[in-house]
């Protein structure tokens, strides 16, 4: 039997940790997840990595695939506490998930590292891929809206449906993203060292601006993409069209670009060899890049390891 390939998967929301599973199954500990943590937030005093840990949850299959977050069959108590308490209610952590914030916190305030810190919850949890956080230092991400800036956890909760329902106005409520500390921050060993020896690359179905975006401008890791051996895949995170859920297609549209695949790669022009598209795009598949029509939607784990098994190929075609 063939030795399954290295593959590295960039990945931030729930596109991108789906596909991660799929590529999971078929390549299981070979398969490295280089996650965004440039929505990082506090609460309650907690450091929550909101993406590595929804990779983390996809991984392990404990996802709560229903609400498309946190642990399945959690619960609320100490939310609920805290609320009565006065501490704010607008991000809700439910017990287990918190309890996954404490342990994080706790390890790197003793003096360990993040990249240690998720490596051991992903352990804990059952994930056999390396969820490997983007950076050791801290980048936050921010909207500017009409109203103000709002980091971007509070206006993806705050704001997030109306961003949703109506591309126009959520791209108009978008006046501006900032990656606060960006510039001075850097990739990690790991991070570097898992692209260079990768023999496959994949961009997941992630929000090219708000999740990828924060990875890609990571100071260094265009160059290191560029200069990696393997090639490297995007999938899109349209579907017919349309985003599948979250504001991806508000972003995309407050930057002036296509809410289509070819939008999508342009975002990502220098970096991507090939897409895979939705074969239910209406749109004209992007120009100047090998491309494969496939149903993306990821409805559940057959149509999860489908897709995985698509890039897979493609990727083995283009070595």
């Amino acid at each position: 039997m063939a030795k399954p390939m290295n593959v590295v998967c960039l990945a931030g929301g729930t596109g991108g940790a789906k596909l991660a599973a799929g590529l999971q199954d078929l390549v299981g500990e070979h398969l490295a997840v280089v996650a965004n943590t440039g929505d990082d937030v506090r609460v309650h005093g907690l450091l929550v990595s909101p993406d590595p840990d929804l990779i983390t949850f996809w991984l392990a299959g404990v996802i709560d695939e229903e609400r498309g977050f946190g642990i399945r069959d959690d619960t609320s108590v100490a939310h609920a506490q805290l609320v009565q308490l006065g501490a704010p209610d607008w991000f809700e952590l439910t017990d287990r998930d918190l309890a996954v914030c404490v342990y994080r916190t706790h390890f790197i305030a003793e003096g360990g590292t993040v990249t240690a810190a998720q490596a051991q919850i992903a352990r804990s949890m059952g994930a056999r891929a390396r969820v490997l956080p983007m950076s050791e230092d801290r980048v936050h991400a921010r909207v500017r809206t009409p109203a103000g800036w709002r980091g971007l956890q509070e206006f993806l909760i705050l704001d997030g449906a109306k961003v949703v329902t109506d591309v126009e106005r959520g791209a108009a409520m978008i006046e501006a993203v900032e990656l606060e500390g960006i510039a001075e921050a850097a990739p990690t060993a790991d991070v570097l060292e898992a692209i260079a020896a990768a023999e496959l690359i994949v961009i997941g179905p992630s929000n090219p601006v708000i999740s990828i975006g924060p990875i890609l401008a990571l100071p260094g890791i265009r160059e290191a993409l560029a200069a990696a051996a393997a090639p490297v895949v995007a999938v899109s995170p349209f579907v017919a069209g349309r985003a599948v859920k979250g504001p991806a297609a508000a972003f995309v549209a407050a930057l002036g670009r296509p809410v289509s695949a070819a939008g999508v790669a342009s975002l990502y022009r220098g970096v991507i060899g090939a897409m895979v598209m939705d074969e239910a795009d209406p749109d004209p598949p992007p120009e100047g890049l090998e491309v494969l029509t496939y149903p993306t939607l990821m409805e559940d784990a057959t149509d999860r390891r489908a897709l995985a098994e698509r890039v897979l190929e493609l990727g083995r075609a283009m070595i």
